[in-house]
């Protein structure tokens, strides 16, 4: 692991040691999982896997000037998002989120206090999820944050939730209210300054862990995913993956305001960090599970080019897939 250089004062991160010195005391406070042998410390971490159990790992970057910005974003947010990404994808699997890895590049220009304000919020989000930092690396960048998640979780054998189970004439639902950090994010752009207390669906969106346990359990779920792309994108993927089509009804989306602009956050925005699934018609799905509301909001149909479709006061036009996609022209 290389070593950060320069000399240390308030205003710059700590050297790398310091560093580490600071996120293993702050990450220890409180009681490691049981599945967490050896954590922070050694050259890597020692987990159990549960007997009957299978290992879920997800990874996911946080970039400065791509999934954030320093002068919109304060580093509370940054480091809930961060590890949020990653609890996210747990929680679309079915799955109990075990232990993460947090990995780290900070320019040289960087305060200090931005890092401990990013890791304070990123650890109590953590233990409100009892998953244990259990180590990860530092390193110094040459321009912009750049933070690593990599969140391990467990599921019992043969029942992860995966985006290929979706059949024709399932039904599709999604939990929460879409569209709310797109709106958020619309506003930025346009220039506006937002508190942050005043769009937590934004600045501090919450993985639905519980809902998505809670399906797994029930075996209610035939196909999930996070919405973390958009639902135009992510329904694609469910549809690419168990090759069928899918209908989707405009007027049923929980949309954040019934507007042009409103539906096409709700069908294009992205970062909602909320749970989108399909299950069989023959299943009862509660409206609200964990205290998260669950709407129905289509049907899943045969089509052997994964098509999908959007319809209103029974007018059907094509839904392409519109989200957000790396590397896109």
């Amino acid at each position: 692991m290389p070593r950060l250089s320069g000399v240390y004062c308030c205003c710059l991160p700590r050297a790398e040691r310091q560093l580490i010195t600071t996120i293993r005391s702050q990450a220890g406070r409180f009681r490691a999982a049981r599945e967490l042998t050896v954590g922070i410390g050694d050259d890597a971490a020692v987990l159990g896997v549960v007997p009957g159990s299978k290992l879920l790992v997800t990874t996911d970057f946080s970039l400065e000037g791509v999934h954030f910005r320093r002068d919109w974003h304060p580093p509370e947010s940054v480091g809930h998002r961060c590890l949020t990404r990653g609890l996210s994808d747990i929680a679309a699997m079915g799955g109990i989120p075990v232990a993460a890895f947090l990995s780290l590049a900070l320019p040289e220009d960087l305060p200090q206090n931005w890092v401990d304000r990013f890791l304070k919020r990123f650890l109590s989000l953590a233990r409100r999820f009892s998953v244990p930092l259990a180590g990860g690396d530092t390193a110094q960048s040459p321009s912009g944050v750049l933070a690593d998640i990599v969140v391990l979780g467990s599921v019992p054998k043969g029942k992860a939730i995966l985006r290929s189970g979706a059949r024709a004439g399932d039904r599709i639902y999604v939990t929460g209210r879409l569209g709310l950090s797109a709106a958020a994010l619309n506003r930025l752009r346009n220039g506006q300054k937002l508190r942050p207390q005043s769009y937590p669906e934004h600045f501090f969106p919450m993985a639905r862990i519980a809902v998505g346990r809670y399906l797994q359990e029930r075996q209610l779920a035939s196909a999930m995913i996070d919405l973390s792309d958009g639902l135009s994108t992510d329904l694609s993927h469910i549809c690419e993956e168990s090759r069928v089509g899918a209908l989707v009804n405009a007027d049923d989306l929980p949309v954040v305001e019934y507007s042009k602009a409103g539906l096409a956050f709700a069908l294009h925005g992205g970062e909602d960090y909320e749970l989108l699934f399909t299950a069989s018609p023959r299943k009862r799905v509660p409206r609200k599970i964990a205290g998260v509301a669950v709407t129905r909001i289509g049907e899943i149909v045969a089509s052997r080019h994964a098509r999908m479709w959007i319809e209103s006061e029974g007018y059907r036009v094509p839904l392409k897939p519109a989200g957000w996609e790396h590397f896109r022209t």
